[in-house]
């Protein structure tokens, strides 16, 4: 027996829940297959910062895009969502990190997004519990949520207007127009999309994408410790490397309270445990820019899987099978991008004009083929 829907998405991530949510609200009635609970993998290990980032045009642009979308949608967010435009400060440690304070700067202003230098002073007001720095770059665009309760919350609306949810259950095969199920069911469409992050190589194995493990530290009270995203400068080196262990300085508050701790990137590592060495690392690096934060106690670790691809952009769009299509790749941006990559999928399904192009996240860039297991 078999059941059809006008779309298949599999994955209920961050990205596979925009998905959803965005067909429904384009008359189409998608079904989402997810192995766990919604938005328990990467989405749930994530930060949830909306950042414009600008390792290349094409991110620039997409990150933009989705900033933009996750604004017009944050009136809508519940509470628990902790949707917070608390802005961004790019952490300068010494003078060749204020030229790339000076080059981000120069970059927004040209595109007309507000952004500040902040030097030594205005950023020790702007932060107290900071070390003395250098200086940085304040973008109050920037935001912050829960990742995994937005996804929960597109879910429960794409489910309002008539998705279907399976949870606990995963696609064996997805190809062709047709889905077999690990319970054996089959599920018809004219469209499956990927939306699965770095599992998606378990379906497609042929694909260009590396699993990125990553640790976030998470101390329940910690509240008005912080005041911004606070991001190094260094982070764009060290943790967009495509080679080799990374930690960079990467802090962000919560409304509740909560306090979130990063950032660590490691390729070629299967294990969810916690790295205690990477760690480790990565608070020490904390508390070299935040000496307070030596003092933490009681805190959690999260860990889970980024998509990295080569060229650092998500893979979106059609295959060779004209039935399926790609939602994946999203590296670290996958929380910022998914509303912009579940737009620009909707677009092209639908035959509608986007608002940036679609063509530099192709897979056809890869030269991804349609054979799958």
């Amino acid at each position: 027996m078999s059941t059809s829907y006008d779309a298949v998405i599999i994955g209920a991530g961050i990205v596979g829940a925009a998905c959803a949510w965005e067909l429904t609200r384009a008359g189409m009635r998608p079904a989402v297959i997810e192995a766990g609970t919604v938005g328990c993998g990467a989405t749930a290990a994530g930060m949830g910062h909306i950042v414009i980032m600008d390792d290349s045009p094409a991110q620039f642009a997409l990150t933009r895009y989705a900033q933009s979308l996750w604004s017009e949608v944050a009136p809508q967010l519940p509470a628990d969502a902790e949707y917070d435009c608390c802005g961004t400060l790019w952490i300068a440690a010494d003078e060749e990190e204020i030229r790339e304070v000076y080059r981000k700067h120069a970059l927004f202003a040209s595109v007309g997004i507000t952004a500040e230098i902040l030097d030594q002073q205005a950023l020790a007001e702007a932060e107290p519990n900071l070390r003395s720095m250098a200086g940085a770059l304040r973008v109050p665009s920037d935001a912050v949520l829960d990742a995994q309760c937005a996804a929960a919350f597109l879910i429960s609306r794409a489910q309002e207007a008539g998705a279907a949810l399976y949870l606990g259950t995963t696609a064996k095969q997805a190809r062709h127009g047709q889905i077999l199920l690990s319970d054996d069911t089959v599920i018809s469409t004219e469209c499956i999309i990927h939306a699965t992050g770095a599992s998606a190589v378990q379906l497609m194995p042929q694909l260009p994408i590396r699993k990125r493990k990553g640790h976030v530290v998470i101390e329940e009270h910690f509240p008005n410790f912080v005041r911004h995203q606070l991001v190094e400068l260094g982070y764009l080196k060290s943790a967009h490397s495509l080679a080799g262990d990374s930690v960079a300085f990467n802090v962000q508050p919560r409304r509740s309270g909560k306090l979130l701790i990063g950032s660590s990137r490691q390729y070629e590592q299967e294990s969810t445990e916690v790295d205690e060495t990477i760690l480790a690392a990565m608070l020490a690096r904390a508390s070299e820019y935040m000496p307070a934060l030596h003092a933490l106690s009681g805190f959690r670790v999260a860990t889970g899987f980024r998509a990295a691809t080569p060229d650092k952009l998500p893979i979106i769009g059609p295959i060779e099978d004209p039935t399926v299509f790609l939602a994946t790749g999203h590296e670290g941006l996958g929380i910022t991008t998914s509303l912009a990559t579940a737009r620009l999928l909707a677009d092209h399904l639908l035959r509608r004009e986007s608002a940036i192009p679609l063509e530099p996240y192709l897979p056809a860039r890869f030269a991804v083929e349609n054979a799958n297991v």
